[in-house]
């Protein structure tokens, strides 16, 4: 079933979107912020190859952030890992600490990030979202949006950022070679780390992103978490244009447009919940080298195994000049 523009149209759209002038002042001031303190302590997964560790970082405004570290048990290489920043697709959490261990079994360092107040929906989570906001619709897509410094996703990109920072900083890990990756809201989340800090990551996993070209995705998805800010919005008629002002800082489509490291894409051409001419617009705005893999007859479930067969053969070739 089509759900946007045929596959060759979806492929040239690039709207010319206006990044806020205060754009990198606001992120510079987000991501200036106290140290970031880490505690880590070893737990029994019930695996065999894999060891893994509880870990507990300061987030943005000094809240703390949890997440699973997995190691492989044996490494294949001597030497420093590569490692993976795993982030979360929407109300998803860091699971049970047996649930993502995928990339420590292919001998990556793997840190999977809870995102704050969510993990109540697919996967568990174990982090609280203590900061402001005023009404919203259910759901995380308008907390705070009434102002760029108040708005949700400025604490959750912020998170993202400093998990990087969490991993490369592991005794165990290789700084050079560390990935971020996620899928639809964890695309999101990737796409702003690899904008926001920029040589903090060798490459980027960006699966059928979220939060990117925003008002063309309210206008036309068919499913949540985009239909909670046309609910929104049917509310707070008054507040349209404010809303949008708000989400041009947080837009993947502007965002990309900061980022260098090399990127694989996807994007499933019937996917209702993140529509493909939305993840296109991030794609052809990204600066850095890239490639999307297309899942023509997919919603947005995307490549699931596939892609993850296609991301192990892409950084093989990706990490290799760092080593």
């Amino acid at each position: 079933m089509q759900v946007d523009w045929p596959l060759e149209q979806a492929r040239a759209h690039h709207p010319d979107l206006p990044a806020p002038d205060d754009l990198a002042r606001f992120w510079a001031d987000t991501l200036d912020e106290e140290p970031v303190e880490v505690r880590t302590e070893p737990v029994d997964n019930g695996l065999l190859g894999v060891d893994s560790h509880d870990v507990t970082f300061t987030g943005h405004g000094g809240a703390p952030v949890r997440a699973w570290l997995h190691l492989p048990a044996a490494p294949l290489v001597s030497g420093r890992l590569p490692g993976v920043v795993q982030l979360q697709g929407y109300n998803g959490g860091r699971g049970l600490v047996h649930e993502h261990v995928f990339w420590a079994t292919a001998g990556f360092a793997h840190l999977v990030v809870d995102t704050r107040g969510q993990g109540s929906g697919w996967t568990t989570g174990a982090t609280a979202d203590p900061g402001p906001s005023g009404p919203s619709q259910p759901g995380f897509l308008t907390r705070g949006i009434e102002a760029p410094e108040t708005y949700y996703y400025r604490r959750a990109y912020a998170d993202a950022c400093r998990a990087v920072e969490v991993l490369r900083g592991h005794p165990a890990v290789d700084a050079r070679r560390v990935v971020a990756a996620g899928a639809s809201q964890g695309g999101a989340l990737a796409l702003a780390v690899a904008a926001l800090v920029p040589d903090a990551v060798a490459a980027v996993l960006c699966d059928v992103p979220f939060l990117c070209d925003v008002r063309r995705a309210a206008a036309i998805a068919q499913s949540d978490p985009y239909l909670e800010l046309v609910r929104y919005l049917a509310a707070h008629r008054d507040r349209v244009e404010q809303v949008f002002a708000t989400l041009a800082y947080f837009d993947g489509a502007v965002l990309a447009r900061l980022a260098t490291a090399p990127a694989l894409f996807s994007v499933a051409m019937m996917d209702q919940v993140c529509p493909p001419t939305t993840v296109f617009a991030a794609y052809n705005a990204y600066a850095g080298p890239k490639d999307i893999e297309v899942y023509e007859f997919n919603g947005h479930e995307g490549g699931e195994a596939f892609q993850r067969s296609r991301q192990l053969e892409w950084l093989a070739t990706t990490l290799a000049p760092a080593l």
